[in-house]
C-alpha cells in the first residue's frame, strides 16, 4: 500500500473516533478555597469529563473536583451549567457530577480487557483551557499501578504516550471505535510520552457505586495485581474457565491476604465460585458484602493448585 494511502487510512482512524466522542466531552471550570493565607480567596481550576447517560451524569476525576465550591461544566455545543457532585471516590480518582442541559449524547464505553499494546489511542480534552484538543499515540503498556493522592494503589492503568496536560484530567481516552477505554489521570514530569488513564471497566463499576449511593463502599484483602494472560497449558490443566488471571505483585503485611497465606508471584483465578479473569473481576468482588466474611479462593502458585480462605476487611 503506497505511503500516503497509509497515513490516510491513520488520519482517518482518528477523524473517526473524535466525531464520535467529541459530542461527549465537556469542559469542567471549578473554585476551591485557597491553601495560601496570603489568598484567601477561592481559587479557579479546570479539568474534562464526559458525559455517560442522556440525563448528565459525567464522569471526570477526583482530583479536578474534590472540594470544590461550585462546579460548572460547559458542553461541546457551547452550554454552560452547573454541575452537582454526586460522589468522588478519591481510591481510584474518579468522580461523577451531574448537570441538566438539552441534548446531550453519552460517550460509548469500551472494555478495557480488550486493550492491547500498541493499538492506537486517542485522548479528547481542554488542557490548559483549549476546548476539544485532540492528542493521538499508542497504548504503551498495561497493568501499570498508579498512586492515589490517597496513598492507595489504582491498579490496572493503561499507560500511554497521547500527550496529556494540566486541563486533560478527567477526559477520555478512546480507541478507533470511539469508545471509551480509559479516564485521563496523570502525568509523569518532566518525562515525555508517559501518561495513565484509569482503565474503562474500573471506571465504569465506580460511576455505577457512586450514582447509587454516592459512594463506593468496598472490602479489601490487602493485594496489588495485574492482569495477565494465563498459559493454555496451565490451563488447560488445571480445568480453568478463563485464559487471564490476577498476578499477586504485592502483599500488604499483616492484612486478610497475608493471613490466607497468599505470596507474591500467585495466580489468584478464583474467588468465590466466580473466575476472576482481571482486576476489574476482582475489585467487582470486593464490595461492601464481602466485609467479614469467609471466602474461598484459587491459586495457582507455579504449577501447584493452591485453596485457601480469606476473610476481606472494609476498606477505609
Amino acid at each position: 500500500m503506497p505511503q500516503d494511502l497509509l497515513l490516510d487510512a491513520y488520519s482517518n482512524a482518528i477523524i473517526e473516533a473524535v466525531e464520535r466522542v467529541a459530542p461527549s466531552v465537556v469542559s469542567i471550570h471549578v473554585e476551591k478555597p485557597s491553601r495560601r493565607r496570603d489568598r484567601p480567596g477561592p481559587v479557579g481550576g479546570s479539568g474534562s469529563g464526559f458525559v455517560i447517560t442522556p440525563d448528565g451524569f459525567i464522569v471526570t476525576n477526583s482530583h479536578v473536583v474534590h472540594g470544590a465550591r461550585a462546579i460548572h461544566a460547559v458542553t461541546s455545543d457551547g452550554h454552560r451549567a452547573v454541575a452537582d457532585l454526586v460522589g468522588d471516590d478519591p481510591h481510584t480518582d474518579l468522580a461523577i457530577i451531574r448537570i441538566q442541559a438539552p441534548h446531550l449524547t453519552p460517550a460509548r464505553l469500551g472494555d478495557s480487557q480488550r486493550v492491547r499494546v500498541g493499538q492506537i489511542a486517542v485522548a479528547v480534552g481542554n488542557p490548559y483551557g483549549l476546548d476539544a484538543t485532540v492528542t493521538a499515540g499508542v497504548v504503551s503498556a498495561l497493568g501499570r499501578t498508579l498512586r492515589a493522592q490517597t496513598g492507595r494503589l489504582i491498579d490496572n492503568v493503561i499507560q500511554t504516550d497521547a500527550a496529556l496536560n494540566p486541563g486533560n484530567s478527567g477526559g477520555p481516552l478512546v480507541n478507533t471505535q470511539g469508545e471509551v477505554i480509559g479516564v485521563n489521570s496523570a502525568v509523569i514530569l518532566p518525562a515525555q510520552g508517559i501518561c495513565f488513564a484509569i482503565a474503562a471497566n474500573t471506571a465504569q463499576w465506580v460511576a455505577t457505586e457512586l450514582i447509587r449511593a454516592g459512594r463506593v463502599l468496598r472490602s479489601f484483602i490487602g493485594i496489588s495485581g495485574q492482569s495477565v494472560p494465563v498459559g493454555r497449558r496451565l490451563a488447560r490443566f488445571h480445568r480453568l474457565e478463563q485464559t487471564s488471571a490476577v498476578r499477586v505483585i504485592g502483599v500488604a503485611p499483616g492484612g486478610p491476604a497475608a493471613r490466607a497465606g497468599v505470596q507474591e508471584g500467585d495466580l489468584l483465578v478464583s474467588f468465590g465460585d466466580r473466575p476472576v479473569r482481571g482486576i476489574e473481576d476482582l475489585q467487582r468482588f470486593l464490595g461492601g458484602d464481602a466485609v467479614g466474611a469467609e471466602i474461598a479462593m484459587t491459586l495457582l502458585r507455579r504449577a501447584e493448585r493452591v485453596s485457601t480462605i480469606v476473610v476481606p476487611a472494609e476498606a477505609e
